[in-house]
């Protein structure tokens, strides 16, 4: 029986004079993931956002919504005409098909922007409520901890009834201007930050450093499976892959074993730069979570990020293991991370890392490494590969 969609804005209503920028790059973001449905019809106000559905059935519609960042709520709703009588009759019709489903409690709330509407919201919650329970059986009021709300926006082009509210991913639209790259391998983590970087309202393309033999191309599709599961948040992604081998084996042999894992993590720094130079990216993002591993305590990552005069980006900084393994199987890349194939970053394992690297010795350890050549010859290798979002559905990947 729904007729639309009711689309509610988040941290975009905050905005000032910049709003309408928000609110445009979402409607775009909204009509770019719903654009196979042909029949619907998208409208945008101040506060909110209105899908007609001419119709179409509701749910395929919503699971796409819910990937697109900006939106705050998602309610399906039924319109009925500015008239009181035909709001109670949509109301009742829309509960009744609420007890079929177990439902026991509710609660009515009116909004009333359009003050034009000759009936006050604390009347037509009474006249509403009463009127819905004089016709149902089984149902009561509850209005401190109802099994529903039933939702009546009364707006200037009509009365929006809803009772079936869901979660959007909140956060920003994306801005096709804001871009960083994000350092993606098969691990956990920098998936989850991809995500919470592109919850920002920021277009990411991913950097991945393969090292065949040693990393298998079984690994390489892992990264191209997260990177698809990524594009679904944010749409196509520009995925970049590194050839890292020769790096690898240069570091391995020529450098301090407690040192490897240090100089390894700014050469993947300089190349990533050189990258984000040539695209345009603004920032780099990582998978850093403070003192989870050696090359991740706070004296790693001051040495590391000597080397670039990048921002680095980590949104996972603060988070324990399991915040970030919750927020992979929310979006649907956990599984894919644990498939057993290993990434660069387990090649030539140090035993004893160092876990207090100083600058000082990275620099003068690095002046028996030909830099400026490893990061060319790296660079003029890199394959670069444009994930869509609409390609095969991730469930098949699983």
């Amino acid at each position: 029986m729904y007729d639309h969609i009711i689309v509610r804005y988040g941290e975009i209503a905050l905005k000032g004079k910049n709003r309408k920028g928000f609110i445009n790059s979402l409607k775009k973001r909204v009509k770019k993931v719903t654009s196979e449905f042909e029949n619907i019809i998208v409208t945008q106000s101040f506060d909110r956002m209105v899908i007609k559905l001419n119709g179409q059935d509701p749910e395929p519609i919503l699971v796409k919504l819910k990937t697109v960042f900006g939106i705050h709520k998602l309610s399906v709703a039924v319109k009925a005409e500015l008239d009181l009588e035909d709001i109670k009759e949509k109301s009742l019709t829309l509960m009744r098909n609420q007890q079929t489903e177990g439902i026991k409690t509710f609660k009515v709330t009116v909004k009333r922007p359009n003050k034009q509407f000759p009936h006050r919201s604390q009347d037509m919650n009474r006249e509403i409520g009463g009127y819905v329970l004089r016709n149902t059986e089984n149902l009561t009021v509850d209005v401190h901890h109802p099994d529903r709300e039933l939702r009546v926006e009364v707006k200037n082009d009509g009365a929006f009834i809803s009772c079936d509210h869901s979660e959007g991913a909140g956060g920003l639209p994306t801005n096709q201007d804001n871009k960083v790259m994000l350092m993606l391998s098969g691990g956990i983590d920098s998936p989850v930050a991809g995500y919470l970087t592109m919850k920002r309202g920021v277009k990411i393309e991913a950097v991945h450093f393969h090292s065949p033999p040693f990393t298998s191309e079984r690994s390489r599709q892992k990264v191209e499976d997260l990177t698809r599961v990524l594009a679904r948040y944010g749409g196509d992604i520009r995925l970049h892959i590194v050839p890292f081998t020769n790096t690898q084996k240069t570091i391995h042999n020529e450098m301090p074993d407690n040192y490897s894992m240090t100089i390894m993590r700014r050469m993947m720094m300089r190349i990533t730069e050189r990258i984000a130079e040539q695209t345009g990216a603004l920032a780099i993002t990582t998978g850093e979570s403070l003192g989870q591993v050696a090359s991740q305590t706070i004296q790693s990552m001051n040495t590391i990020n000597e080397v670039t005069n990048y921002p680095v980006l980590r949104p996972l900084i603060s988070m324990d293991k399991v915040d970030i393994m919750n927020i992979s199987r929310e979006i649907n890349t956990y599984d894919i991370s644990i498939r057993p194939y290993e990434d660069c970053c387990t090649v030539f394992l140090p035993e004893a890392p160092k876990t207090r690297p100083k600058r000082e010795h990275a620099n003068k350890f690095e002046q028996y490494l030909p830099i400026d050549e490893l990061v060319e010859e790296a660079v003029s290798g890199v394959e670069t590969i444009v994930i869509k979002e609409n390609e095969d559905d991730f469930a098949d990947l699983l």
